[in-house]
């Protein structure tokens, strides 16, 4: 049975650093998709951040290029979104995804771990 777990939420204040963690276990995670997703309150679930199978090829959403980075470790079963100069619009829940070859959405999902950035 597939577990996904996430790690390294908090409280930052404005400008600081965080680190999150996402590790995967029960399938082989290297033939996975990971991506980031992050649902702020009274809003929708947006896109962060995903990265390919062998970790080449990352897409970075728009509103946080240049300052958050998408990278995985496939001989730790971890993916990991390094958010650098956090603003109070990042304050949100971040949740880890897995989506397999050939799927259109994403099959499986953590519990989210919570950010806030404090002004």
């Amino acid at each position: 049975q597939a577990q996904v777990q996430e790690s390294g939420g908090g409280l930052v204040q404005t400008g600081g650093s965080l680190r999150l963690s996402c590790a995967a276990s029960g399938l082989p995670f290297s033939r996975y998709t990971m991506g980031w997703f992050r649902q702020a309150p009274g809003k929708e679930r947006e896109f962060v951040a995903d990265i390919n199978r062998s970790g080449g090829i990352a897409h970075i959403s728009g509103s946080v290029e240049g300052r958050f980075t998408i990278s995985r470790d496939n001989a730790k079963n971890t993916v990991y979104l390094q958010m650098n100069s956090l603003k109070p619009e990042d304050t949100a829940v971040y949740y880890c995804a897995l989506r397999g070859p050939g799927s259109t959405s994403y099959d499986y999902w953590g519990q989210g771990t919570q950010v806030t950035v404090s002004s």
